[in-house]
């Protein structure tokens, strides 16, 4: 019998699932996808990220999220050409940039990613917040008396004390514009692009799946939400970073907020259940359509989003 909860929800591989299904699949985290090889990998490593030079080193890139991390390597890290390189070969293809590597070290390459530099820029600044957050709670007499108490209660909530939990909200938005009459490929492509611009204005975190619990009636998915908003989100937040992805009617969308594990409503039983989600990251994808009024004229626009929910620890 399935469970009504989408944390329970962990379905074998080769199962088939029926399109109206709710579809909540947690993945087994390959929790040492750097650590496995680490010298393979530069203390410093630099990357290209659509034109915008970034340097990470090695302890920032592998506590990223992990859904952050597959989505900027899908085929792992391809070890690029020399920094001097860029600049005599900048005219050549892009895709054989990524793929190209010149004679040095490591540490003077440069790797290509197709990644948007400003997801990545709020990650990295939300994780400096939530480390600062941390380490002023720790110098709180109060809260280490409270963190020591509760640690000795249960070791379970040990990680949750000692470092700060994240929880990561990521969901990929591909989206289909249907016009009623025959349309030019130019007037397609204006079209396609009006219409990622109507869905990224539409940016509140829970209206799509509020939408959809009030069609399927679902439970699982209102007590996804109630999770969610118990541990930190609010049902009103809107999305810290959306942006539509170039050459794609695709649109991309992440938030973070810090886990709540003090305070009145019991706090850290829901913490402990988004333990669950920590280096194993979980999917639910679910479809959506409106009509819409589109540059004049009316369109059905269908949705298919993708969200990744995972906890990170920092």
């Amino acid at each position: 019998m399935a469970s009504e909860s989408p944390i329970a929800q962990v379905p074998e591989p080769e199962i088939n699932y029926d399109q109206d299904e709710l579809i909540y699949q947690q993945h087994a985290a390959e929790d040492d996808m750097f650590e496995s090889a680490p010298d393979a990998i530069p203390q410093k490593l630099k990357l290209d990220l659509r034109g915008t030079r970034v340097e990470l080193d090695r302890e920032t890139l592998v506590n990223l999220p992990e859904s952050l991390v597959i989505a900027m390597f899908p085929n792992g890290i391809i070890l690029g050409r020399q920094d001097d390189a860029y600049m005599d070969d900048e005219e050549d293809d892009y895709e054989n940039h990524s793929r190209d590597s010149v004679g040095g070290g490591v540490d003077d390459q440069v790797n290509y990613v197709d990644f948007d530099p400003a997801c990545l820029d709020y990650v990295l600044r939300f994780y400096r917040y939530a480390q600062d957050v941390h380490q002023k709670s720790m110098d709180n007499a109060d809260y280490q008396q409270q963190a020591q108490l509760m640690a000795a209660s249960s070791p379970v909530y040990y990680p949750l004390l000692t470092k700060q939990p994240i929880i990561v909200l990521r969901e990929e938005l591909e989206y289909y514009c249907l016009p009623r009459s025959k349309q030019t490929v130019s007037d397609i492509v204006s079209l396609k692009l009006a219409g990622g611009h109507h869905l990224k204005q539409e940016d509140q975190i829970f209206d799509a799946l509020q939408k959809n619990i009030s069609r399927e009636n679902s439970v699982a998915e209102q007590h996804l939400i109630d999770m969610l908003c118990n541990a930190g989100f609010k049902r009103d937040d809107r999305w810290s970073y959306r942006e539509l992805e170039p050459m794609r009617t695709c649109i991309v969308s992440m938030a973070l907020v810090l886990l709540k594990t003090f305070g009145p409503d019991n706090h850290m039983q829901t913490a402990e259940k988004l333990m669950l989600f920590w280096r194993k990251p979980a999917r639910k994808c679910w479809w959506d359509g409106d009509t819409v009024e589109i540059q004049g004229q009316t369109i059905r626009l269908w949705a298919r989003r993708t969200w990744t929910l995972e906890l990170v620890l920092v």
